[in-house]
């Protein structure tokens, strides 16, 4: 009977132990340091650069001085191979004609990949 209340106490104190560790960071600072990890500064590109990207399989677009890697994105353009036209280059003009949706407004953020070099 003692065995079984020294296992029972043993057991009750190996689970405190392990659900709730000692050295773990409090909730704010984990989520703190998690967003300083993600939010990194951007990445600034050359005009030179840019221009490399220029083929359906790796094309980047300037749109108001930041660059996007629209490469996913070339084969469900509806506009078809319109994107195409400015590859590698500054997009701008052809990004805010009045062919596109506000959708792609919205879209767009999910390319980026940095700012042009000034």
């Amino acid at each position: 009977m003692v065995i079984a209340v020294v296992a029972l106490i043993f057991g009750v104190l190996l689970g405190v132990f392990i659900l709730f560790p000692r050295n773990r960071k409090s909730v704010k600072a984990e989520k703190a340091s998690s967003n300083a990890n993600r939010i990194k500064a951007p990445k600034t590109f050359s005009k030179a650069e840019v221009s490399l990207h220029n083929k359906r399989t790796d094309c980047w677009i300037i749109i108001k001085d930041k660059v996007y890697d629209v490469t996913s994105y070339v084969e469900e353009h509806p506009g078809g191979d319109a994107i195409l036209a400015h590859a590698g280059e500054d997009s701008t003009d052809g990004f805010f004609g009045p062919q596109h949706a506000t959708r792609v407004f919205d879209m767009i953020g999910d390319f980026y990949i940095g700012d042009l070099e000034q």
